[in-house]
């Protein structure tokens, strides 16, 4: 009978007598010399990937170290002895007595109310115009990108050109600030001598120079909120109003006390506005030292009464009062992080 074929009976017939199935060529053996030079490249590509990473960031380290930490030690250290500009190599240990000096002088607590006053009224309308011109960028206008680069532009500009603008502006006689002022009935200020209105044109040029900045940095904070946020608010009624409130500001939250601790380091160390506001008076701040902060006292006290170690002593304690801003940072940054 015949038999039939099946699946099963199809499989490769063995090799024939003699024959060889076909396979892989043999490798050619490893020389000793090929074994030592894939070692020495094996411990070359280790090295380079455990180095390479801190060679990048060196010269950060190294700028640092030369620009930043050597100066601030060599501050800390100077703070302690008695140095004059015109001998700096010539140091006399006095201990704290220039810490002391200074916080028994009285044109530092000055210098110290007039920096917080400053900073208040020149912080807090700033992140007020920036919040309300970021939330107006918001929207969908026309040539956006031209106002984005219009707020950009006073932070472009030059600290000395702006400052000599405003001197202009707040001029006592033909200032155009106290002409639209005698246009509704109002006497000329002095802005350069008077206590108050010194301050508020000094916080002015600040206002109008850090404004857009802050503008942006909210900007792209709001254009990362989630639109189903807006959406579920819309849809239970709530108006722009109450979206802004009840959404956008409490979502903002993080990016707002950014904004403020940034803005309370820039005005402990306001120096060019108040430097270029009176020229003719220097450091000193005015003929009363009403617009002195503690930026003007430590150049005042430093290249002008030439006192190194007590205005290395104003400096380091200018340093302790930003870490003190950064600590209450911190602890609020945590309250709001444990809050959400």
């Amino acid at each position: 009978m015949t038999r039939m074929t099946t699946g099963h009976d199809t499989a490769a017939s063995p090799a024939k007598e003699g024959g060889a199935a076909p396979g892989r060529p043999s490798a050619a053996p490893v020389t000793e010399k090929e074994r030592r030079h894939r070692a020495r490249l094996s411990r070359r590509w280790q090295r380079d990937m455990r180095f390479s990473p801190y060679a990048f960031v060196s010269p950060f380290f190294l700028l640092f170290l030369a620009f930043g930490l050597f100066p601030l030690v060599y501050t800390g250290w100077a703070s302690l002895h008695q140095v004059e500009l015109t001998a700096p190599t010539d140091m006399n240990w006095v201990g704290l007595r220039n810490y002391t000096r200074i916080f028994d002088d009285d044109f530092f607590w000055n210098a110290a109310r007039n920096t917080l006053t400053i900073g208040i009224i020149s912080t807090v309308p700033q992140l007020l115009m920036a919040l309300g011109l970021a939330h107006i960028l918001n929207y969908k206008l026309r040539a956006s990108t031209f106002y984005r680069v219009a707020m950009l532009a006073p932070y472009a500009t030059s600290i000395a050109a702006a400052s000599l603008v405003f001197v202009l502006l707040f001029g006592r006689d033909y200032g155009m600030i106290n002409w639209a002022l005698g246009a509704v009935g109002i006497d000329n200020i002095d802005w350069q001598n008077d206590k108050w209105p010194s301050q508020i044109a000094v916080s002015t040029i600040v206002i109008w120079r850090w404004t857009g900045y802050n503008a942006l940095i909210y900007l792209a904070a709001m254009q990362a909120i989630p639109q189903d946020l807006y959406e579920s608010a819309a849809l239970d009624g709530a108006n722009r109003w109450q979206q802004f409130f009840h959404v956008t500001l409490p979502s903002l939250r993080p990016t707002i006390l950014f904004t403020v601790i940034v803005s309370t380091i820039g005005a402990s160390q306001l120096f060019g506005e108040p430097l270029l506001f009176d020229a003719n008076k220097g450091a000193s701040g005015g003929s009363q030292h009403q617009f002195q902060t503690l930026g003007l006292y430590l150049y005042e006290q430093g290249w002008v009464n030439q006192h190194l170690g007590r205005a290395s002593a104003i400096a380091w304690t200018m340093f302790l009062i930003l870490i003190l801003i950064g600590i209450v940072n911190y602890v609020i940054s945590r309250r709001l992080r444990a809050s959400s």
